[in-house]
């Protein structure tokens, strides 16, 4: 009977332990939403700083591409005025500006001709810039066309593959314009309108900056978010320079100098001159004072004749 009890202890206390053993052990409520709490809080505070390093990447980026695409289209236009104009007379330019639904917009046309064997004129290169207004955008396009009567490539590689009415086409070069103005500078003034020859120089301005309604019911940008580039036309000109005519002095600035170049030069015995501060006589001069004759000198108020005026009739 002792060795059944025994026995049937041993099997208890291994049952135990292998319960102690296999089940599994879990967490309880209040620890699972603790773990949710904390994780939540972890999760917002680096979604939030995820959030505001990509708002700051994207206002750097926008900044450098608000700068960038303008200075490339100014570049742009530079190139072509730099690689087609020199010092020819067969070389023209026509700038016309004015207002598309109240936005300005401008023309810029550069037109080369050559002279054939026939002595004919031919276009050998023209380039057209402008703006035009769209209504899909609510802003301005700006568009590029090269056209040429030899049959000019601008670029062979691509060029070739296109059709002649497709090399003639308008090319668009960036959208969302808010202002573009092209004036002709000559003899130090702004023209917004110019034809013929070429100028001294193009100025160019352009903005892609929120516009404001002005009182002439047209829209505008400030001076300053507006990127303006002067392109000088033909460098290799020779420059006229004026020299100034030496100026001639005056008989009188002569004297004044000379009274300058003067003034503040001892004479002379004019501090140690003699009699001058002491000289004998200036303050008892004998004869100055008490000389005989000036107080009572006899025949002045006596003298016959100067009462009665008898010498002089």
């Amino acid at each position: 009977m002792e060795t059944a009890k025994n026995v049937d202890d041993v099997i208890n206390i291994m049952k135990k332990a292998s319960n102690t053993f296999t089940e599994p052990q879990g967490f309880s409520l209040a620890e699972v939403l603790t773990a949710l709490v904390i994780a939540s809080m972890v999760l917002v505070t680096v979604l939030g700083i995820y959030s505001r390093a990509e708002s700051v990447s994207a206002t750097i980026t926008r900044r450098f591409d608000s700068s960038r695409l303008p200075s490339e289209v100014l570049q742009r236009i530079a190139e072509d005025l730099d690689r087609i104009i020199a010092s020819d007379a067969y070389t023209t330019i026509s700038i016309n500006n004015k207002f598309a639904k109240g936005y300005p917009t401008a023309q810029l046309i550069i037109t080369k001709t050559i002279v054939d064997a026939k002595k004919k004129p031919k276009v050998f290169e023209r380039i057209l810039w402008q703006t035009n207004y769209d209504y899909d955008a609510d802003g301005l396009i700006l568009y590029r066309r090269r056209t040429s009567e030899l049959g000019l490539l601008e670029d062979k590689l691509l060029d070739e593959e296109r059709e002649s009415w497709e090399q003639a086409l308008f090319v668009p070069i960036c959208d969302g314009i808010t202002f573009f103005n092209i004036q002709a500078v000559k003899n130090g003034k702004f023209l917004d309108k110019w034809s013929g020859r070429m100028p001294t120089g193009i100025e160019v301005s352009i903005s892609f900056a929120e516009p404001f309604k002005t009182l002439e019911n047209t829209w505008d940008v400030f001076d300053e978010q507006k990127f303006t580039r002067a392109i000088a036309i033909d460098r290799t000109r020779k420059i006229k320079f004026k020299i100034a005519p030496k100026e001639q002095k005056k008989p009188q600035d002569r004297l004044t100098e000379g009274a300058e170049e003067t003034e503040g030069v001892e004479e002379p015995g004019r501090a140690g001159e003699p009699g001058r501060a002491g000289e004998p006589g200036r303050a008892g001069e004998p004869g100055r004072a008490g000389e005989p004759g000036r107080a009572g000198e006899p025949g002045r108020t006596k003298e016959p004749g100067r009462t009665g005026n008898l010498i002089r009739k």
